[in-house]
């Protein structure tokens, strides 16, 4: 499978109309914290935060307009029995979002953030829920254990899709965007991802996902083990990754980041599998990193592996495992926060308190 000029230049594309975070807003926001009624570097992370969303948007931060972009599909590896529910899950689900009654619809309604889902390719489409914007590479992907998951055509396509969506979504006044997805078997895919692209052994990147028993637990491994050999030819480079051992719904949240990087629009990554999808995009576009955000770290043990290769620190470890977005959500909270206190909170001289220096 040779990447094709037209697709070298696609990726180059995407990766030169990103630029640099601005590092000289970063430092005039932490020269204004600085400034405010507080010791030097007080609240922690959260002044990082601020001075990374100010960097990315090359400006001193506004409160942020959110949104969460969910993608699904589904993953012919399910027939291996690597999850604890069925295929159809995936549309089921899909549904739930369009309808408001998932963890993400209550999370984000908690910080405001609209929810955008996509069906990049179910085995069954949804149907009577005209609000999925429906982006379809197929009926699902092929089973990774038995050759390449997808076509690199599949697999630009539906990146093609998420640049198309985030700019979009940048164009209506978005200015975070989070990263969720759904995709029975998606974690397997997350893994052998992971294990091919750090070089590690599926013993370090394959978890319980939906909460597999030890039988469950063995068969992924197996999975995982069986794909990398099926597809060791096509594991030397990020995108014949992302085709032997992607899904589409990945495919579409590497564009989505690529997308959003380049308006200047900072991404935040939900959990190991969205991260997993990051760690493509970044072996594609490294100027993507500093535009990245983990929300939170997921129990699933890859994911650790993952977010030290991005060189992330989580904004959250709340022992989740939930996808969704769910993760980018809640961190969108913090997000406000971050901001708020840029904005709101007195300096040294408004409060009439002395400033240590310090």
């Amino acid at each position: 499978m040779l990447v094709s000029n037209e697709h070298e230049a696609f990726v180059a594309a995407c990766t030169s109309a990103i630029a640099p975070p601005d590092s000289q807003v970063a430092a005039q926001v932490q020269a204004a914290l600085n400034d405010k009624t507080k010791p030097r570097g007080s609240l922690g992370l959260l002044e990082v935060l601020a001075c990374q969303l100010a960097a990315a948007r090359g400006r001193m931060p506004e409160p942020p307009k959110k949104a969460i972009v969910v993608m699904g599909a589904d993953h012919g590896v399910a027939e291996a029995g690597v999850s604890a529910y069925p295929a159809a899950v995936t549309t089921q689900m899909l549904l739930n979002f369009a309808r408001g009654g998932a963890a993400i619809n209550v999370l984000a309604r908690q910080v405001g953030a609209q929810v955008v889902v996509v069906d990049m390719g179910t085995l069954t489409p949804p149907e009577g829920a005209p609000q999925i914007l429906s982006r379809r590479l197929g009926a699902g992907t092929a089973n990774m254990t038995k050759g390449p998951a997808m076509t690199l055509q599949q697999a630009v396509s539906g990146i093609r899709t998420g640049v198309h969506i985030a700019t979009e979504l940048a164009e209506q006044g978005i200015t975070l965007i989070g990263v969720g997805e759904m995709g029975i078997a998606n974690s397997t895919s997350a893994s052998a991802i992971t294990s091919a692209l750090l070089d590690l052994p599926p013993e370090l990147t394959v978890g319980r996902g939906t909460g597999v028993d030890d039988e469950g637990l063995a068969r992924k491994r197996a999975a995982v083990s069986e794909a990398l050999a099926v597809n060791r030819s096509h594991t030397n480079e990020p995108l014949r990754v992302l085709c032997a051992l992607g899904g589409f719904e990945l495919a579409g949240l590497v564009g989505v980041m690529l997308g959003a990087a380049a308006r200047r629009v900072p991404v935040i990554v939900d959990g190991f599998i969205a991260s997993a999808a990051a760690l493509v995009a970044v072996r594609l576009a490294p100027p993507l990193a500093g535009y990245l955000v983990a929300g939170h770290q997921s129990v699933e043990p890859g994911h650790a592996h993952v977010l030290a290769a991005l060189g992330l620190r989580p904004l959250l470890q709340l022992e989740m495992r939930l996808g969704e977005g769910t993760g980018a959500a809640l961190a969108m909270g913090l997000a406000d926060a971050a901001v708020r206190v840029l904005h709101e909170m007195a300096t040294f001289a408004q409060a009439q308190v002395d400033d240590s220096g310090k």
